[in-house]
């Protein structure tokens, strides 16, 4: 086997600068929030990609997204504990099949009422989870 050399390091430790990136959103509470994936071996990461067109063929055409240097999304990812991040990523699960047309909750103007009409069940939800309010 041979020897690499110091600069031959073929899965650089060192962490390079991806510049501007697509990165795939979801609708918060307040807003947009960064998906956050995991890789084969378990481990959470964020996702950017270096075009929209990788990113529509990677999540599928209506994945929602917004641009962000890669610094600006490791900061933003740091305190979650999310410290690996995935540049076009080229294996995923298929995106679900959509059986109703979803509107975009994200971005200025757009609704977020379903969302927070959903986050009024979590206490409820989490109840019954718990055992309680379930009659056998």
């Amino acid at each position: 086997m041979p020897e690499l050399l110091p600069g031959e390091d073929p899965e650089p430790s060192d962490r390079l600068p991806a510049g501007l990136l697509f990165v795939p959103v979801r609708p918060g509470p307040d807003g947009c929030v960064a998906r956050l994936f995991r890789t084969p071996l378990g481990e959470r990461t964020t996702v950017g990609f270096t075009s929209r067109r990788a990113l529509a063929e990677t999540l599928g055409p209506d994945q929602a997204w917004i641009r962000l240097a890669e610094p600006a999304l490791r900061a933003l990812t740091a305190p979650l504990g999310v410290t690996a991040l995935t540049v076009d990523p080229q294996l995923c699960a298929p995106a679900p099949a959509r059986t109703a047309p979803r509107s975009a909750a994200c971005g200025p103007g757009k609704s977020t009422a379903p969302l927070q009409e959903a986050s009024a069940l979590v206490p409820a939800l989490a109840l019954l989870i718990a055992g309680e309010g379930i009659t056998r």
